[in-house]
């Protein structure tokens, strides 16, 4: 960089500029005074050349230049398009080939940290705050934040901008601000566009060339950290949040104090305190996601939750587990815990802890709470929904920090499976054949269904060792039981877990890169651990201590065939109705394998 010549002060004053000290300006060597119109410098400024041209949208390019700016203290990179700027440009450096428009305001505070260490408080939302948003921040992190105390303290030093920064906010390579009212304390990654949004104040938007953000028309985002590949568009508002990998919010979402993690979508509804992981989804108005955990889930139109009981506050929470959806205006009365792949309709208002019985209709007739177990195994959404999911990842393979684990059946539902069978026997033996309807945490449960559930659960263990016997995971005789824990995403058996607990709250893992590094090597070594639960499956599931493989493997495969014969019945029922063509239902048919 090099100051100013005299002759070319005097050709700027003479295109109307101002510097409200020459010698306190640099230019690049390139730089060429008559790419300046009408901009007033202030502080120290410098200048890249104004060469070259800038694509301003696909396929349209205009040449490089500062014109109707005010700067102050300002850095502007090669090949830069800055212009029509109403208010000011204040303590930024922008990075080369940016597009920076019709803009109002764009300044940054010294001690501005760009929503970095923000500190919310999920699920108990009047509780104290348990995760702390930051740039690195995984849904993996955010759950051992949620469960695990102790692991906050390794984001202090993840971010450069967790203590006080310098008041220097940046705007990256390749970036299009436009038509953007106000920028205070923001940093935007390369190649982020950012198209008529109203206010965007302290926060981190992430993006990278291979993941665009998208932040779009009347949006306001304050306190909040988005991940590359993110779009926050269409009079979204987002306060106090993590809007994470290929996540979608629109429509005038509203969102507090929540997080969104991988590919997450979001429109017309409203969230509060609520953990959505991944593909967690709400399509439709007066939905409301509060105090709960979700992924893998589908909200119907109208869903909603309530997370007090008009006594102590807002403090109580529920958890969706995975696969999980609400029909159109259904409500849950937290707290309660629904089991995975179940179905909720209706107003729920008896706190059902139903998670050991996953695959169930949990149906709301007036005060009274109904259960049909496993049914939801069998039917065409399921199967649509473990075949889908992996399709719809849209993150770049170079921008997946969210751990994704898509197994289907896997053993943190198994481990329910084999506990809500046992919960079903139960019942059975502890009332008498005459009894029409079982009683189960408040739940009623029809003989019939109970007798089907257990079946049910039989094919969903089956099923299971089908899995594992196709992959032919990695090759162990050990059998291990125990506990496992699905970590919106990651699933891995819980005495894992606990170690890496005990390594935390030792010292042994001090930042989150370390803690990073250990949760994929557990993701990494999943087929042994399945192999290994597979096992211990195959050896105390039979009728006798121990049943060889051979045996498991023909059960496997017969239990395989009735659940594509089951999906292919439901696909038929569905047909019955009127709304499906032929050709619809034959190429669905061909395609269950």
């Amino acid at each position: 960089m090099r100051e100013l010549t005299v002759n070319e002060i005097a050709l700027l004053e003479e295109r109307g500029c101002w510097a409200e000290d020459w010698s306190d300006i640099l230019v690049d060597e390139a730089f060429a005074p008559s790419q300046m119109e009408q901009v007033m410098l202030y502080g120290h400024v410098e200048l890249g050349s104004l060469s070259g041209s800038v694509e301003v949208e696909e396929g349209f390019r205009r040449r490089c230049c500062i014109r109707n700016a005010v700067l102050r203290n300002v850095s502007i990179g090669d090949d830069c398009l800055v212009e029509n700027v109403r208010g000011y440009i204040s303590n930024t450096r922008i990075g080369d080939r940016c597009y920076v428009a019709n803009i109002g305001i764009i300044t940054n505070q010294e001690g501005c940290t760009f929503g970095n260490g923000t500190e919310i408080s999920v699920l108990n939302e009047g509780g104290d705050g348990n995760i702390v948003i930051f740039e690195g921040l995984t849904a993996q992190l955010a759950w051992m934040m949620v469960n695990f105390p102790k692991a906050k303290t390794l984001t202090s030093n993840s971010s450069p901008f967790m203590g006080k920064g310098e008041g220097i906010g940046f705007i990256g390579a390749g970036a299009r601000i436009v038509g953007v009212q106000e920028m205070t304390n923001v940093r935007i990654g390369e190649g982020c566009e950012v198209q008529g949004s109203c206010k965007l104040s302290n926060c981190t938007i992430l993006s990278t060339e291979n993941a665009g953000t998208l932040i779009g028309s009347d949006v306001i985002i304050e306190d909040s950290v988005v991940a590359a590949g993110a779009s926050v568009i269409d009079g979204a508002k987002v306060y106090s949040c993590f809007v994470g990998e290929s996540v979608h919010i629109g429509k005038g979402f509203s969102a507090e104090a929540s997080v969104f993690f991988a590919n997450s979508y979001m429109d017309n509804g409203e969230s509060c305190a609520a953990f959505c992981g991944p593909f967690a989804t709400s399509h439709h108005k007066s939905t409301l996601l509060i105090g709960g955990a979700f992924s893998f889930y589908n909200a119907g139109s109208g869903t909603n939750q309530s997370n007090h009981a008009y006594k102590m506050g807002p403090i109580h929470w529920g958890t969706l587990d995975r696969g999980s959806k609400t029909a159109s205006g259904s409500h849950i009365l937290w707290p309660a815990h629904i089991g995975s792949f179940s179905m909720v309709m209706g107003k729920v208002q008896n706190h059902p802890q139903v998670q050991k019985l996953p695959f169930s209709y949990v149906i709301a007739e007036g005060r009274d709470t109904w259960l049909v177990p496993g049914i939801n195994i069998r039917t065409v959404g399921t199967w649509r929904d473990v075949g889908k999911w992996p399709k719809r990842d849209a993150r770049p393979l170079d921008s997946r920090n969210d751990i994704i684990n898509f197994a289907f059946p896997n053993p943190y539902i198994i481990q329910s499976v084999l506990e809500g069978k046992a919960v079903l026997e139960d019942l059975l033996k502890e009332n008498p054949e005459s009894t029409d309807v079982y009683v189960y945490n408040g739940c009623k449960i029809k003989r019939a269904a109970v007798l089907k559930g257990i079946q049910y659960y039989e094919l969903a263990v089956k099923l299971f060792l089908h899995r594992c016997f196709q992959l032919n995971t990695a090759e162990t005789d050990e059998a291990v039981g125990g506990r496992w824990v699905d970590m919106m995403g990651l699933l891995v058996p819980k005495s894992e877990v606990d170690s890496v607990v005990r390594d935390i709250e030792s010292g042994a893992i001090s930042t989150t890169e370390e803690l990073n590094n250990i949760l994929l090597q557990l993701h990494q070594n999943y087929r042994q651990y399945e192999q290994a639960y597979a096992n211990y499956v195959m050896q105390t599931c039979g009728d006798n201590l121990f049943i060889d493989r051979d045996h498991w493997m023909r059960e496997a495969e017969e239990a395989h065939a009735l659940w594509l014969k089951m999906v292919k019945d439901d696909a038929e029922r569905e047909y019955q109705m009127g709304d499906v063509e032929p050709e619809q239902l034959r190429g669905f048919i061909e395609s269950i394998k």
